[in-house]
């Protein structure tokens, strides 16, 4: 009895000790098996738990669909917008590779004629397949005058440019002018043969070709002889390249030789002229 209530303090505190790490082993163990009471919550519970989870996967879902379908359509503008802007660059690129030929005479022409030309582009044209008569987008402003002669460039051998003959000029604005080309059927103008210097008058006509005579019947002319402008009359200025002859057709009781010419440009298709000031050349 003497020991146990001297040491009755000691004792109660190291038995509470016993039984904390005894409950603290007990319940740190790994359970092998649950009680009943818990089995039987969780077969009331796994229904709900389970369309819980579908309903839950479903909605997620849906969203998620609804996400891919703004990102597709979002997709599909960014690829539309894509694809309209490689179809314009297409179509300018083929509208480059089209006028390449047409874009070079031009810059060899303006490298080494000995005009000073001023370049304009055609904004308008008369009714029809030909370019007859048409309105360009430089006047009296640029220094385009009434008479003033028209041209483009044209390789007649390979690297050689030289003007060839588009019309002249009947009218002028301050920033238009009108010009008549050498095709149109009231137009005319004199022309000499390159290689016999024999002289004529050469018209438009109808069918986009041109028709003349020479002055002199007997003149020797041949097919395939090259025609300028000879600069009587003061209408265009001298020796541009009109064509060349593609037939002759001699009338011997009117003493007339006829020739049809082929003009060296194609009046269907004009994108630009230049415009030779007829009074700074000198040619009146």
């Amino acid at each position: 009895m003497y020991f146990f209530k001297k040491y009755k303090e000691r004792m109660i505190v190291v038995t509470v000790a016993i039984i904390l790490i005894a409950i603290i082993g007990y319940t740190a163990r790994e359970r092998l098996s649950i009680s009943r009471s818990e089995n039987l919550i969780g077969k009331l519970l796994r229904p709900v738990i389970s369309f819980s989870s579908v309903i839950q996967n479903r909605v997620s879902g849906f969203f998620t669909s609804i996400g891919d379908v703004f990102d597709a359509k979002e997709e599909n503008g960014v690829l539309h917008a894509r694809i309209k802007q490689l179809e314009s660059e297409n179509r300018d690129l083929q509208n480059i590779i089209g006028k390449a030929d047409y874009l070079k005479r031009e810059q060899m022409l303006t490298e080494n004629s000995p005009y000073d030309l001023i370049k304009a582009r055609i904004i308008a044209k008369e009714p029809g397949n030909w370019f007859d008569q048409f309105i360009i987008d430089k006047g009296s402003k640029d220094g385009i005058s009434k008479g003033d002669t028209v041209v483009q460039g044209i390789e007649i051998e390979k690297d050689v440019y030289i003007e060839c003959l588009v019309g002249r000029v009947v009218d002028t604005g301050d920033n238009w002018s009108k010009v008549v080309s050498l095709i149109d059927e009231l137009n005319s103008t004199s022309f000499k043969l390159i290689r016999t210097q024999d002289g004529g008058i050469v018209s438009g006509s109808v069918d986009g070709l041109l028709e003349g005579y020479l002055f002199d019947y007997t003149a020797d002319v041949i097919e395939g002889d090259q025609l300028y402008t000879s600069g009587l009359g003061g209408i265009y200025s001298k020796d541009i390249y009109i064509g060349e002859v593609s037939e002759i057709i001699g009338d011997q009781e009117e003493l007339t030789k006829r020739l049809v010419i082929e003009p060296a440009l194609d009046f269907r298709k004009l994108y630009n002229v230049f415009i030779i000031n007829n009074q700074e050349e000198g040619s009146y």
